[in-house]
């Protein structure tokens, strides 16, 4: 099920900023949740795999984490022993992957859902936040990968996790995982930007073709929230105050220049 809450206020955004669970054995406050932003209401969720290779990304994908792992062994001499280490280092840099981006700060999935390559088309449209559950994302899992990231007390996975479980084999992974189920997975720090966008990221099977249906079957706990187009200046301007920027999740000249350029654009 996905609930869908309306924002039209600045106000009506606190929950999604203070969403935390109360655990008793720590006597602190824990979040469960990982978050999605999208500069539209109206875009669907695919990753750049389906969205490069369509219908032919299980027999193409092999052959694009191979030529990837090839050529960038200068970057990582590590990168040919694990196709999941393949596919992170991969999409930092636009490789088509099934990986789709998630984070564990709200302050993160806002600015991307904030965040226009044209600025003239921020009051055009709503945006949206999509909120899981990842506890909720575990109890679905196959019983050997629910056992395994319990035994860690953790609801998510690493590299070598997956690795160890799967064999280093996507048709192992797609076999455990057919259309009900996906793993959240925590990556390695590779750069900075993965450090400062608080990244996970879901490893979408390839049975799995609409990842919004999947959600909708599989989860209970899924929300979709809807920011007005009214709202979005408000909200970015908001950010900013706050030190979230791309000066924070694109590290370096790029995230600066990009930041520069909206910080004076004119409306």
């Amino acid at each position: 099920m996905i609930k869908e809450v309306q924002i039209k206020t600045l106000e009506q955004l606190l929950p999604l900023l203070t969403e935390q669970e109360y655990r008793p054995d720590l006597d602190r406050n824990r979040s469960p949740y990982v978050y999605r932003g999208m500069s539209d209401s109206s875009f669907k969720m695919y990753t750049s795999l389906s969205r490069n290779c369509k219908g032919l990304q299980k027999s193409l994908e092999p052959a694009i984490l191979e030529n990837f792992a090839k050529y960038a062994i200068q970057e990582d001499p590590n990168i040919g022993h694990s196709v999941w280490r393949q596919m992170i280092l991969g999409q930092h840099y636009g490789l088509p992957t099934r990986l789709l981006d998630w984070t564990q700060s709200a302050l993160v999935a806002l600015n991307f859902a904030t965040t226009e390559e044209s600025l003239e088309e921020m009051d055009k449209h709503d945006c949206i936040v999509w909120r899981i559950n990842m506890h909720e994302m575990v109890e679905i899992l196959p019983d050997p990968y629910k056992y395994a990231v319990k035994k860690k007390h953790s609801s998510i996975f690493t590299v070598d996790m997956l690795k160890s479980l799967t064999g280093n084999s996507l048709k192992q992974y797609d076999s455990d995982m057919k259309d009900n189920a996906m793993v959240i997975i925590e990556p390695p720090s590779l750069n900075q930007r993965i450090i400062n966008q608080h990244s996970f990221f879901a490893v979408v099977p390839t049975g799995i073709e609409d990842i919004e249906k999947f959600l909708a079957d599989n989860t209970k706990d899924t929300v979709k929230y809807v920011i007005d187009k009214s709202l979005r200046w408000r909200v970015r301007d908001m950010l900013d105050q706050l030190n979230m920027s791309e000066r924070i999740v694109y590290p370096g000249l790029e995230g600066l220049s990009k930041w520069i350029a909206r910080h004076y654009y004119v409306k």
